[in-house]
């Protein structure tokens, strides 16, 4: 059979630049070379494409020097038209073809990747694609469109307010006693990024124009949370090739002992203080009403491919957190590993996610 000519997409021009190129790392060590050619295309931090090494070890992710995608002078070239799917790279030695591509593979993380921009690009090119579409995208990146589409559908959430810089300014009084409506602690989060960039836990009031500062670095828009009380629970929900509907694995348990948080350095620098549990010990009953939940959620932002789902397990049941629509996909993040638990090996669950990609075809 003939192998599957597969774009991997990585690098990006937002925060989580070197966690998209540690998971390109991860998926070129692992994707099956049977079944799959690789294409990887690099996007730097500039926003160039460029035809990138093959080398998982090249995108290790080292503390001491996060991975990235240098500006090598190469540059692909996307299909000129929906009628071509052929790609093409510019080098030092001219103008060549790469052959057609079957599908595309965006493992990119926050603004410009995530959040339906690249999707758009490629429904334009009429190029196929893993994971979830325009509007599931753009929804998910978004933690205040999230949540107010998860509360519609009668999930719920933390509270929450959201404000801009600009509004802010214009009735600090209005904005103060809204914040301080939801009580201490709040976290103050940008409205749009992912892997706890721009996030600060606010335990006294005093912080909260610091916090608000780091997170308007990140976005224009931002917002102040009301702390939840409760254990940390996060389960993968993947589409099925197979024609068997949307399937959720077991649930994984992040134990913060000696950070304010589950922050950026616990999550991808190996900081102590956090300890990853897989499988959380949930009663069948828990577990049943999570992944309900998690279907229930994936259903409600459209989602399509794949999808991370985080809640808070209180006393009252199951507050959803969020829902990440390109989760953290090195061999060591959560979902892989919640799904590795779950029966099925992380090379299966990047085939997986390719083949159904794939069988929907453009969209």
């Amino acid at each position: 059979m003939d192998k599957l000519r597969v774009v991997l997409l990585f690098g990006g021009r937002s925060s989580e630049h070197s966690i998209s190129c540690a998971t390109a790392g991860g998926v070129l060590g692992a994707i099956d070379r049977d079944r799959y050619e690789v294409i990887p295309v690099g996007v730097t931090r500039d926003g160039a494409y460029v035809l990138e090494s093959d080398d998982p070890a090249r995108f290790a992710l080292d503390p001491d020097a996060l991975p990235e995608v240098a500006d090598n002078d190469t540059r692909v070239r996307w299909p000129e038209s929906a009628a071509s799917r052929e790609l093409r790279v510019v080098d030092a030695a001219g103008e060549r073809s790469l052959g057609d591509v079957d599908v595309v593979f965006p493992i990119l993380h926050g603004r410009f990747g995530e959040d339906g921009t690249v999707q758009g690009l490629l429904e334009l090119l009429g190029l196929p694609y893993v994971g979830n579409g325009v509007l599931a995208s753009a929804i998910g990146m978004d933690k205040h469109f999230t949540k107010t589409v998860l509360e519609g559908a009668g999930i719920q959430v933390a509270p929450w307010v959201t404000l801009t810089r600009g509004a802010l300014e214009a009735d600090p009084e209005l904005w103060q006693r809204r914040t301080r409506a939801l009580g201490l602690p709040v976290f103050v989060k940008p409205a749009r990024a992912g892997s706890s960039v721009g996030v600060t836990k606010v335990d006294d009031w005093a912080e909260l124009d610091g916090a608000l500062d780091v997170a308007f670095a990140e976005d224009r828009s931002v917002l102040v949370e009301a702390a939840v009380e409760g254990r940390e629970i996060e389960c993968g929900v993947l589409e099925g090739s197979d024609g068997t509907g949307i399937g959720v694995s077991v649930a994984g348990e992040v134990v913060v002992t000696g950070r304010a948080f589950y922050d950026f350095e616990a999550k991808y620098l190996d900081a102590p203080g956090v300890e990853l549990i897989c499988p959380a010990d949930l009663g069948d009953g828990e577990l049943f009403e999570l992944q309900r939940i998690a279907r229930r959620a994936f259903e409600a932002v459209g989602g399509e491919g794949l999808a991370r789902v985080d809640v808070f397990l209180t006393g009252e049941g199951f507050v959803v957190n969020e829902i990440n629509t390109m989760p953290g996909f090195t061999p060591i993040s959560m979902f892989p590993t919640c799904w590795q638990n779950s029966g099925l090996s992380y090379a299966d669950l990047i085939g997986e996610l390719i083949e159904v990609g794939h069988a929907r075809g453009p969209r």
